[in-house]
């Protein structure tokens, strides 16, 4: 079994950046939409941004033009680069890995906060 690892979560001010990073256990870039997902208290869970093996990338309309996915193919890595931070980017992050034929597989996610 595959397993998700995110780090890189934090305390951070209004307009700070934070850069998430999700570890892979193996490589399965290749086969597997990579994505970022957030839950804020009281709130769905919502996609962030999310990088197909092709390497198409999306995001959600609220984080366009600040926040960034990229991968690291060699390290099994995704990174999540999150730039002018803003509060109600507050939430839980979680790494997720989907394949419609074999499974999805979550990370454990990891808080971030924005407050000054």
């Amino acid at each position: 079994q595959v397993q998700l690892v995110e780090s890189g979560g934090g305390l951070v001010q209004p307009g700070g950046s934070l850069r998430l990073s999700c570890a892979a256990s193996r490589n399965i870039f290749s086969i597997y939409t990579m994505g970022w997902y957030r839950q804020a208290p009281g709130k769905q869970r919502e996609l962030v941004a999310a990088t197909t093996a092709g390497g198409t990338t999306t995001y959600a309309d609220s984080v366009k033009g600040r926040f960034t996915i990229s991968r690291d193919n060699a390290k099994n890595t995704l990174y999540l680069q999150m730039n002018s931070l803003k509060p109600e980017d507050t939430a839980v992050y979680y790494c997720n890995a989907k394949n419609p034929i074999l499974n999805t597989l979550w990370g454990q996610g990891t808080q971030v906060t924005v407050s000054s």
